[in-house]
């Protein structure tokens, strides 16, 4: 059984993250929020996205990136971006791999962007993104079809 973990980098939008959590506990993946958050994880819109999956999740709430990279220091990492030519498609998923996203309006640091472990999911020239969520699932389920739940 693979397990996938999701990583949300300064979420902003709470029905995004409660989405999130939801798609979490559907598939057995960890859910790590970073840095700052955009919300209160009390805030009805998140419970309300998330619905009565919140028990079903696990949820590790970090400080930065850093500590992430401590706790983890021998997993692979894959930050999703826009500033790749690198598709998700291309990569074989393999069991405690870490789908790092950015925050809804800025997406993640240079910093990560620039690795090569960047990745991305195509897209119509001229748009600017996807929804957080969508990208969540969609680079989420295509792990687990590599390698089933």
């Amino acid at each position: 059984m693979t397990k996938i973990n999701v990583v949300l980098y300064e979420p902003e939008i709470p029905q995004n993250t409660g989405n999130i959590a939801r798609l979490c506990a559907c598939c057995g993946a960890d859910l790590y929020l970073i840095g700052k958050l955009g919300f209160s994880l009390s805030d009805k819109y998140t419970k309300r996205a998330g619905l009565d999956y919140w028990d079903n999740v696990n949820i590790f709430r970090l400080d930065s990136m850093k500590e992430l990279f401590e706790t983890n220091p021998n997993a692979n990492f894959y930050y999703l971006t826009t500033k790749s030519k690198k598709l998700y498609t291309d990569i074989k998923f393999k069991d405690g791999d870490f789908l790092v996203f950015g925050p809804e309006t800025r997406g993640l640091p240079d910093e990560y962007v620039t690795q090569p472990n960047a990745i991305t999911i195509p897209m119509k020239e001229g748009q600017r993104s996807l929804n957080l969520s969508n990208s969540v699932a969609i680079t989420v389920y295509e792990a687990i079809r590599q390698n089933g739940i």
